[in-house]
């Protein structure tokens, strides 16, 4: 490409993003299309792999929950946005911008808890051997909505581990969270385990899962099967459904949600 025509590309790119229009010049000099999303939910369970370096990663949806030990029912909606700074750091601030819950007959609008945190991977995969990453996420801000039954954490420590084996997909967590309430701390440990498959432009998701819970002397235990569907190669959208085995579980849990990867790369 003569050096005056990528010049004349560059001003007009800078020209019109000023004004929140895409150029076409990037087509024209034939770049890569865009990288794919990858979603971690709406399974409990995050992948370890990252997303692509330099790209905005959105995780947006909503769920329903009834019949936990705080509250009769809640709907809230959730945000987590994702940016991989290097092929093995990625930056993670997760929120509930809005929660809506019925307690003893009682409805309370309230704002959830805002997290923030990082997640490195230690060993990238290769087939047959798989990704292992750590996370680590530290409370912000802890809303006065009432919780599910997994709880909130101040701080939380995660090992991921994720690969592929016979067509299938697996996605395994072993987490330690701390809680808090009051002046009382105690750890929390937590397991996940999601096995997917895809099928054409669908994913389909089944997960077993179990946190102890250090507060009211328990353990909470749920089955989640999700299906996924990939709109576009950045823009995935997904429902899951989840069942709690244990009296101090949520017994029933619905989500539903999309993952967009923004497809401006930031530099």
């Amino acid at each position: 490409m003569p050096l005056s025509r990528r010049l004349h590309c560059m001003i007009v790119w800078v020209i019109l993003s000023l004004y929140g229009i895409v150029p076409t010049c990037a087509a024209q000099s034939g770049t890569a299309p865009d990288p794919d999303a990858n979603p971690a939910r709406p399974t409990v369970s995050t992948p370890a792999t990252l997303t692509p370096v330099g790209y905005l990663q959105f995780e947006n949806g909503a769920m329903y929950a009834q019949d936990s030990p705080e509250f009769s029912s809640r709907v809230s909606f959730q945000q987590v946005t994702k940016l991989t700074l290097h092929p093995r750091i990625e930056l993670l601030l997760q929120s509930e911008p809005v929660v809506r819950s019925e307690t003893a007959g009682q409805a309370a609008v309230q704002v959830g808890g805002i997290s923030a945190g990082v997640q490195a991977v230690l060993f990238p995969g290769k087939n047959p051997r798989p990704t292992v990453s750590v996370s680590y996420l530290r409370s912000v801000y802890s809303g006065p909505a009432p919780d599910i039954d997994i709880g909130s954490a101040v701080q939380s420590a995660t090992i991921l581990v994720s690969g592929d084996l016979f067509g299938f997909h697996a996605d395994a967590n072993a987490i330690a969270n701390e809680q808090k309430e009051g002046a009382l701390r105690r750890a929390q440990w937590g397991e996940t385990l999601s096995i997917s498959h895809p099928y054409k432009k669908f994913t389909f998701s089944g997960e077993i899962w179990h946190f102890s819970q250090p507060l009211l002397h328990s353990n909470t235990t749920g089955n989640l099967w999700a299906v996924s569907y990939t709109l576009r190669r950045n823009l995935v959208l997904d429902a899951a459904f989840n069942h709690g085995f244990n009296a101090t579980s949520s017994r029933t849990v619905v989500l539903v949600g999309f993952t967009y990867l923004l497809p401006r790369r930031l530099w």
